[in-house]
């Protein structure tokens, strides 16, 4: 297996502003394009170079291969001599350019070297501390030309960070940068879960003694108390027109599903037990939810319309199986499965009910799907100690998110910017 963790981390130290989590790659894509990725003329006058985080972005997607420039930098298309670039397929070259007011410009041409012709052409325009969100955006961009897939180094993901004994509700860049905290508290925090548009947090918190249910814009901070009923409120899950939520309530016995309107009315119940049915989701045409339920006698995954009634049992195999969320595709589901004694990340296809196991097996628990369905964020241990972790739908490529403090717990990816 191609072993990319020592380029990875050099990168990471390379930068100036540094990431919260320290980042290891490992494995890679079936077929690797290389790529050259020439400093882009004017960067050094900026704290963060734009080059070296477009090629961190797309080292960690495993799918491509960084070829050394040695030395050539051309900035301007007409500057190429596509000769010089033999073992390159794919070319980026770029300005950054100084604007009045603390603004820049940074314009960036992507180049195919075999048919020396260009495949993009863009310009943006942003703040100076914006440099990071610009790069981000020329990586997506270069990743949805070359894969047919959108990027999402743009995008956002959200865990809980026990540190000492504080917890701490953390939103961070895709890649660990950008660190914001959203709540931190000595009580537990639990099941944080994007709305639809990324701009709120649904999440459980025990703060007032119990498990009550919370939103919380990611802009303003302001909260509202969504669930505080008698028992035990808890797994919040948004519908995808973000009008709705799922939540698990105990007030009428055991752990029964709910749905609820985000401004906490028109409460009603949807599943319909003795068991204990929680961890809901719901499907991305709305129409189904996917959750767990031990009703069968062990812990496996069901789904029933979201108007209730019958609830088909998916898993069979392992001892038992927890966490499910469905592909952006609706075509399958990612979820935790235990067998022997460990936990691994799996996914499981709807039409032909296949599963593939896609890690090695350890504490590996709270999986979900990237926006884009090509990589699967997940909880799991190094030596006691919580990290993140990702590995592609395929299984081929796994990334280790290592945090420089505090344990790390309850991951979800969040959406594509609507805005």
């Amino acid at each position: 297996m191609l072993r990319l963790c020592s380029l990875i981390i050099l990168l990471c130290m390379a930068l100036p502003a540094r990431a919260v989590l320290d980042i290891e790659v490992t494995g890679a894509g079936e077929h690797q394009t290389p790529i050259a990725i020439i400093p882009f003329d004017g960067e050094s006058a900026l704290v963060q170079h734009i080059s070296e985080v477009i090629k961190s972005d797309l080292l960690r997607t495993g799918l491509f291969k960084l070829i050394d420039p040695e030395g050539k930098a051309p900035h301007e298309a007409k500057d190429v001599n596509y000769a010089d670039w033999p073992n390159v397929e794919t070319l980026t070259i770029g300005q950054v350019i100084q604007l009045d007011n603390g603004r820049i410009e940074v314009r960036f041409r992507l180049l195919d070297t075999v048919t020396q012709t260009e495949l993009l052409a863009q310009a943006v325009s942003s703040n100076k501390n914006q440099a990071r969100a610009i790069a981000h955006h020329i990586a997506d961009s270069i990743y949805a030309k070359l894969t047919g897939s959108p990027g999402v180094f743009s995008t956002r993901i959200a865990y809980v960070n026990r540190l000492h004994k504080l917890n701490r509700l953390v939103v961070a860049d895709s890649d660990g940068f950008g660190e914001h905290v959203l709540l931190e508290q000595k009580q537990p925090i639990m099941s944080p879960a994007w709305s639809p548009d990324g701009k709120s947090l649904a999440y459980v918190s025990f703060e007032q003694g119990r498990a009550m249910v919370y939103s919380q814009s990611l802009r303003t901070q302001k909260r509202l108390l969504l669930a505080s009923f008698p028992g035990s409120n808890s797994a919040p899950a948004w519908s995808p027109d973000g009008r709705e939520l799922a939540i698990v309530l105990t007030h009428e016995g055991s752990s029964q599903i709910y749905l609820m309107r985000t401004d906490g009315s028109n409460l009603r119940r949807i599943s319909f037990s003795e068991a204990i049915d929680t961890e809901p989701t719901f499907s991305p045409d709305g129409s189904f939810i996917l959750f767990t339920s031990d009703r069968g006698g062990s812990a496996q995954i069901y789904r029933m319309s979201v108007k209730g009634g019958y609830a088909e049992r998916l898993t069979f195999e392992g001892s038992n199986s927890f966490s499910p969320r469905f592909s952006p595709d609706g075509k399958s589901f990612v979820f935790a499965q235990f067998k022997g004694g460990r936990f691994y990340i799996a996914v499981q296809d709807f039409s032909s009910k296949q599963v593939q196991v896609l890690t090695p097996g350890g504490w590996e628990k709270k999986p979900s799907f990237a926006p884009n369905g090509k990589l699967i964020l997940f909880a799991t241990e190094i030596l006691g100690r919580g990290i993140l972790a990702t590995v592609s739908s395929d299984g081929r490529v796994k990334q280790r998110m290592t945090p420089q403090k505090g344990d790390i717990r309850e991951p979800t990816w969040g959406p594509f910017d609507k805005q």
